[in-house]
């Protein structure tokens, strides 16, 4: 009877494989390109590396995953470093990334991109959110690290600009983990205060790692979200971070900072010196010219002989009242003859006249209506005749219709 072959069970031989490819293969660099991406609800996120001949499966466990400074992409070509693993279950194998960096582009640099682009839609950056910096504070909070140059700068220049402006300082990490947390909580600090007119937040030159703290978006959306007005001055000249774009002013270097936020005593006083001198000269100016005026108008004939005038004056009112008398006076006359002949008009007309001409007037001695014709009459009424001298009262015997 022939011998059974020697066979492993399924278990058996994928464990095998297990510890054959785990031990082979731990601490590798792998290099592809990113696809079919997947950031899991639960903080795992999922991927595969992919070349022209192969494909790989890559696990970012969530603990590795929080500490990414970017975000990978589908696309991406990146170098993934970590321990090959294989799930019995399934019988596949696949990379537990350690740490991943993309090919070509340093791992901060394209997070500093990440970061810039979601930020811009937002409208973060957007220059309408900028508020004008008060000309003359009073109070300035600086956020930055007490023992760093930066301060020293700030410090130094204040006093020597103007000793009586205020500097508050709030201690706060510049570099390394957790930092971002510290400026961004100093920046809250001073809103909170009624007495900060602006606050400054930076720090000395270094390398893009040195300066990070300055590219989060803890701090970035606390500059945004700051009612006082905030200048990032964070490195030098030539650095330039997210801090600096949603600033409300960048200063190329602390130093600057100090010299854009603190306003110069000294220049102030020359200002001043230089309105009151304008003033004196305008003042100066219109005394002048007020002299030259007066000086032309005492030089008029009027104000040599002043009399003059008078003469000419009392000369025009004796014309004019002579001119007035003489005119009133005809007026007066021809209104007078006017009302004369309108009072012979009215007399000739008068009722009493026409009676003085031998006419009389006939009317009902009750009704006192005038009788003019033999209807406003009946035999036996009383009328009264009015004459020029009296009135004769009578009774109607006969009505005599005129033939």
């Amino acid at each position: 009877m022939q011998e059974q072959p020697k066979a492993y069970a399924v278990s058996a031989i994928t464990r095998m494989i297990k510890n054959q490819l785990e031990e082979s293969f731990s601490n590798v660099w792998v290099e592809g390109e990113i696809s079919g991406y997947l950031h899991h609800s639960s903080g795992h996120r999922y991927l595969s590396l992919k070349d022209d001949k192969a494909v790989i499966k890559v696990t970012i466990w969530r603990g590795v995953g929080s500490k990414l400074q970017f975000e990978p992409k589908n696309g991406q070509k990146v170098l993934v470093y970590g321990d090959i693993a294989v799930y019995e279950k399934g019988g596949s194998y696949q990379l537990n990334c350690r740490k991943i960096v993309p090919v070509g582009v340093g791992e901060l640099e394209l997070a500093f991109r990440q970061l810039h682009e979601k930020l811009s839609k937002e409208g973060i950056f957007d220059p309408s959110h900028k508020k004008a910096l008060p000309k003359f504070p009073k109070k300035i909070g600086v956020v930055t690290s007490p023992t760093g140059a930066a301060i020293r700068d700030i410090i130094q220049i204040a006093k020597r600009r103007n000793d009586s402006v205020q500097l508050v300082i709030y201690p706060a990490t510049v570099q390394g983990d957790g930092g971002e947390l510290t400026i961004a909580k100093g920046i809250r600090y001073f809103n909170e205060q009624n007495d900060i007119d602006i606050i400054i937040t930076g720090r000395g030159g270094g390398s893009l790692e040195d300066l990070w703290n300055f590219n989060t978006e803890e701090v970035v959306r606390a500059i945004y979200d700051s009612e006082i007005p905030v200048i990032s001055a964070v490195g030098h000249e030539i650095d330039t971070t997210l801090a600096d774009y949603v600033s409300d002013l960048r200063a190329p270097t602390p130093s600057a900072a100090a010299e854009l936020a603190v306003w110069s005593k000294e220049d102030f006083k020359s200002q001043l010196n230089g309105y009151v001198y304008q003033q004196t000269s305008t003042m100066q100016n219109m005394i002048e010219n007020a002299k030259d005026y007066l000086a032309s108008m005492l030089d008029r004939p009027i104000f040599k002989r002043p009399l003059d005038l008078v003469h000419q004056r009392q000369q025009f009112l004796d014309s004019s009242s002579k001119l007035l008398k003489s005119a009133g006076k005809k007026s007066f006359d021809f209104h007078k003859n006017r009302l004369s002949l309108a009072v012979a008009r009215i007399d000739s007309l008068s009722p009493l006249k026409i009676l003085a001409r031998g006419y009389s007037v006939t009317r009902g001695e009750q009704s006192g209506s005038v009788v003019n014709s033999i209807q406003n009459g009946s035999v036996g009424d009383v009328i009264e005749t009015i004459l020029t001298d009296g009135s004769i009262i009578s009774t109607i015997t006969d009505l005599r219709k005129k033939k």
